[in-house]
């Protein structure tokens, strides 16, 4: 059903089903589609309920109908990522679209959060099918193993799957070897089997640069 048009554009095949989808994000469609704003990026009442008492922010709009609908947002990179009954966690402002059968939600992501300004939660994706994540630039998509622990850059951190345990650390990066630090820095340490995305580009973070 997902497809890259290009690595800026995704496109959706549909028959009658319905995608989950950023609000305003379709930048086109063919054929016979219905689009409705939905409260709250989670499903339910337990889904609004948690995003309104974390301040996680993600309004989401659900396309159905038939033909083809496009996306894209901001010429944003676009990274398709299959779920097989796993769980993908993801910035809520990296999430385009997801197919229909897949669940939404909030997942606690202890201190990590806290250090980006965006809550002690994050965006939640699970079933089977397809998620469109989007990235600052062309995501890099790093392994996770056993014996080796991955270190990433908070503000360029967008997504991760797998059996991960994740903390957050202080440390010392290159840029405030350079002098180029102002404040702080902290980190994310990924250990376990999985993957995380990353993108080369940092956003800003309340914990100072990092």
């Amino acid at each position: 059903m997902f497809r890259l048009q290009s690595s800026k554009v995704l496109a959706v095949e549909m028959t009658g089903d319905a995608v989950k989808a950023k609000n305003g994000s379709m930048v086109a469609y063919d054929g016979d589609m219905a689009f409705k704003k939905l409260s709250g990026g989670g499903d339910g009442i337990r889904g609004m309920v948690t995003r309104r008492l974390t301040g996680e922010q993600m309004t989401v709009m659900e396309v159905k109908g038939r033909g083809v609908c496009w996306f894209a947002d901001r010429a944003s990179e676009i990274n398709l990522v299959g779920l097989q009954g796993d769980t993908l966690y993801v910035e809520s402002s990296n999430l385009l679209a997801t197919e229909g059968g897949l669940r939404t939600g909030t997942g606690f992501t202890g201190l990590r959060g806290a250090s980006q300004g965006n809550g002690l939660f994050t965006t939640t994706v699970e079933g089977h099918g397809q998620a469109a994540i989007m990235s600052d630039g062309p995501a890099v998509v790093l392994r996770v193993a056993p014996q080796y622990p991955l270190t990433v850059d908070p503000g360029a951190y967008v997504a991760h799957q797998g059996r991960l345990r994740q903390s957050l650390q202080s440390g010392v990066t290159f840029r405030t070897l350079l002098g180029e630090g102002g404040g702080e820095a902290f980190q994310m340490r990924f250990e376990g089997d999985g993957l995380v995305y990353v993108q080369p580009s940092e956003r800003n973070t309340i914990a100072g640069d990092v």
